[in-house]
C-alpha cells in the first residue's frame, strides 16, 4: 500500500556513509554521532553536529534525493520534508541558496524516484525571532518551487512561542500551512498554543492525551498529528507498551506515521509503520491521516487519492 510521510527532518536522514562523504568534500572532520540520547536536549546537540557538515546547496539537494530514493523502497509516494536553516550558514551562503538547494532536490527526487516531495522549512525556538522572519520570507519566495509550509521547532517548553508568532503569521498570510512542533517535550498547553497561532497540523502532539477537551476538539476539527513512535520512545516520552498514539486514535484523532530522524534513530519508514500497527494504527488509517494532513495542492491530492 502507498505511504505518506509528513515528518522527516532531511538533516536527520543522512546515513553515515553519505555524511562521511559530505564532510570530507567540505573539508570538515567526520562526525562521530552517537545514537544513545539522554533526552531531547542531548539529541538536539548531537543533531547540530550532523547539520554542521551540510554547507552547500548541492549538499541539500543530495540529501533530499537520497532520502526520496530510500523512502520509495518503503512504499512512500509523498513526503513532506523539514529543514531548519542555520543563521551562520545562511549569512555565509544566503537563505535563497539554501532554499534553492532543497527545492532542486525535491524536483530531482520526483523525476528520479517518482516520489512527490514538498518542503516545510522552519524557524526554531531560542533563535533570533528576526532571523525566523527572514526564513519565513524566504519560504514564501519559494512557494512555486515546492515549499508548502512553515514550522517552529527547537527546545519546546524552554522558550515561549510568542516571539516567533509574527513569522508564523507572515507565512500563513502568504499561503503557507503552519506546522509547529508541539506536545512532545511540553504538555497539552503547548498544543493549544500552536492551535491558537493557526496550526494546520501538529508535529508530535502526543501530550494532548492529558487533556480530554483538547482531544475532542482535535478530533472534531480533524487536526492531524505527525506521530513518530520510535522518536518518542527513544527520547523518553513514551514506551512500546504505553504509547499515546493508541489513546489518540481511540479518541478519534488522526495520526500520521513518520520517522522524524531515521538515520539518527537507525530506523526506516517500514519499521515505523510496523510499530504503529502494533500500537493500533492500520495502514489505511495512517494513509488517511497523511492525506488529510498533507499541505499539497488539490491536483497533487487528487493524484494521491488515486493511488
Amino acid at each position: 500500500m502507498p505511504r505518506i510521510e509528513l515528518h522527516i527532518h532531511f538533516e536527520g536522514s543522512v546515513r553515515p556513509d553519505t555524511l562521511t562523504a559530505i564532510a570530507r568534500r567540505n573539508r570538515l572532520p567526520v562526525p562521530d554521532v552517537a545514537t544513545d540520547f539522554r533526552d531531547l536536549h542531548h539529541f538536539i546537540d548531537l543533531w547540530n553536529v550532523t547539520t554542521a557538515c551540510l554547507r552547500t546547496p548541492d549538499d541539500f539537494r543530495r540529501i533530499v534525493v537520497d532520502y526520496a530514493g530510500e523512502a520509495k523502497q518503503h512504499g512512500a509516494v509523498y513526503v513532506e520534508g523539514i529543514f531548519t536553516p542555520d543563521p551562520a550558514l545562511a549569512d555565509e551562503i544566503g537563505l535563497d541558496a539554501m532554499m534553492a538547494g532543497y527545492c532542486d532536490g525535491a524536483a530531482e527526487a520526483e523525476e528520479t524516484h517518482g516520489v512527490i516531495v514538498r518542503l516545510t522549512p522552519e524557524q526554531y525556538r531560542g533563535s533570533d525571532p528576526g532571523f525566523g522572519m527572514r526564513v519565513a520570507q524566504a519560504a514564501v519566495r519559494f512557494r512555486d518551487r515546492g515549499v508548502v509550509g512553515f514550522g517552529l521547532a527547537g527546545r519546546e517548553g524552554r522558550f515561549p512561542d510568542e516571539p516567533y508568532e509574527p513569522a508564523m503569521r507572515y507565512a500563513a498570510d502568504h499561503g503557507l500551512g503552519l506546522v509547529p512542533h508541539a506536545g512532545e517535550a511540553a504538555g497539552p498547553e503547548s498544543v493549544r498554543s500552536s492551535l491558537r497561532m493557526g496550526a494546520s497540523r501538529i508535529r508530535h502532539g502526543i501530550t494532548a492525551v492529558g487533556d480530554p477537551e483538547l482531544l475532542t476538539e482535535m478530533a472534531e476539527r480533524r487536526i492531524v498529528l505527525d506521530v513518530c513512535p520510535t522518536s518518542n520512545i527513544r527520547l523518553g516520552y513514551a514506551t512500546e507498551c504505553d504509547h499515546p498514539i493508541t489513546r489518540l486514535v481511540g479518541a478519534g484523532v488522526l495520526c500520521s506515521v513518520s520517522t522524524d530522524d531515521p538515520a539518527m534513530f537507525g530506523i526506516d519508514l517500514s519499521h515505523e509503520y510496523a510499530l504503529a500497527a502494533q500500537l493500533g494504527v492500520t495502514e489505511d488509517a495512517a494513509f488517511e491521516a497523511g492525506l488529510a494532513g498533507a499541505l499539497c495542492d488539490e491536483k497533487t491530492r487528487s493524484r494521491l487519492e488515486g493511488m
